[in-house]
């Protein structure tokens, strides 16, 4: 076996059932999850149609091996929309490539870009999405866990990482909007990740799977689009992670891409080509038809802004908690500071899943960054949330009360 795969730590879910053992949540309410963050908001009629049609195409079914690189047709999507999006030209023969799902393109990349002869370092922030920290030791690198700042949104403190930590790193993961903050990462720290990226040499991999699910008036800002505003516009050492599963409510299609810096993505092609990471010829097609069309998407916004703006005040009422710049989670501080006693003991009384924040992140520096908050997917309909909402009140005035002397 691998002996790197001894080194994974269990993925938060597992030692979230871990946690949950032995607990009978209270049967006179059904369950709640906001624990996972899987959209469940409708996928679009016309994805399905286009899936399904596809189907019955020739040269589009399944009766042949697709390419690693995808169609000209997909690929000309991809840079339509970012052209539309952001106001970027791309060339989508060298700067664009289809992968299947965001998740397995992030993984994949660590293993295309670090040289595990040399030492090698992965950089990411602290708070984490945990592919960050498997690819990372699966390609033989050691993660560094940059600190986060709470009273800045757990913004990462770029300028807090040794020089010596820097003079090793081969590749940086960031995450805006971030998972699970919500945070969105301003132009100057663009600014100071690509000086770094010139200085020491490392790799960006910019993941931005929330893009499109934002509560402010401007939408997030793109590292390929903050790249281009600073004079960077052959996007060298940038490769950005781009999904639909959020944006168009398709996690099960698993259908995204990445762009960027094109020696950097025909590298990742070669890995590709090996690694048997073709997109299906019908989910191609479906995922042109979603890249082609925003009103599902402005729909989708629609839907989420409305649901934040029912759930969170009613939270704010006993958690410190905020709306989040983007994305579709509320990381909330709970009382008492104990935030696996707060999941285990609302399962058991009320019967919400919520997920530990201290399972999102690592020690560093003395202290976990989760530590103390909770990870709230508001990924189910309105009135759904809003009641777990509500049961959170209940259960947390229930506990003041029942701690009164």
């Amino acid at each position: 076996m691998n002996p790197l795969l001894a080194r994974l730590q269990p993925y938060p879910f597992e030692r979230l059932r871990q946690l949950f053992a032995g607990v009978t949540p209270n049967p006179a309410f059904r369950p709640i999850s906001l624990g996972i963050g899987e959209p469940k908001h409708a996928t679009p009629a016309f994805i399905k149609q286009a899936l399904s049609q596809a189907m019955e195409t020739p040269g589009a079914d399944l009766a042949g091996y697709p390419p690693t690189i995808g169609t000209p047709a997909l690929r000309e999507a991809f840079a339509g929309w970012l052209q539309r999006r952001y106001g970027l030209a791309v060339d989508p023969a060298t700067q664009v490539l289809p992968v299947n799902g965001s998740r397995e393109a992030l993984f994949a990349f660590a293993q295309t870009v670090v040289d595990p002869s040399r030492r090698p370092v992965v950089v990411c922030p602290n708070p984490f999405y945990q592919i960050y920290e498997g690819a990372t030791l699966l390609a033989g690198a050691e993660p560094y866990y940059a600190p986060s700042d709470p009273a800045r949104n757990f913004a990462v403190d770029w300028d807090s990482v040794p020089a010596d930590v820097w003079a090793r790193t081969q590749l940086l993961y960031v995450c805006s909007p971030g998972n699970p903050t919500g945070a969105v990462m301003p132009i100057d720290e663009w600014r100071k990740l690509f000086e770094l990226s010139d200085r020491h040499g490392f790799v960006i991999a910019s993941d931005e799977c929330y893009s499109e699910i934002y509560f402010r008036d401007e939408p997030p800002l793109g590292g390929m689009e903050a790249a281009a505003r600073l004079g960077r516009g052959d996007f060298r050492g940038l490769v950005s992670f781009i999904s639909l599963s959020k944006r168009s409510n398709v996690p099960g299609m698993r259908s995204g891409f990445v762009a960027g810096d094109a020696q950097l993505l025909k590298a990742f092609a070669l890995y590709r080509t090996y690694h048997g990471s073709a997109m299906a010829p019908p989910v191609q097609a479906a995922s042109i038809a979603a890249w082609g069309d925003e009103q599902h998407v402005v729909d989708n916004r629609a839907q989420y802004r409305r649901k934040f703006a029912q759930v969170t005040p009613v939270l704010e009422q006993v958690l410190d908690v905020r709306l989040p710049d983007a994305s579709f989670y509320l990381w909330a501080g709970v009382p008492g500071g104990d935030d696996q006693a707060f999941a285990r003991d609302l399962l058991a009384q009320y019967n919400v899943t919520v997920l530990p924040g201290s399972y999102l992140a690592r020690e560093s520096g003395g202290r976990n960054p989760g530590a103390g908050r909770v990870r709230m997917a508001l990924v189910a309909q309105t009135a759904e949330c809003l009641e777990a909402a509500q049961r959170i009140v209940q259960f947390l005035q229930n506990t003041s009360s029942s701690n009164r002397p």
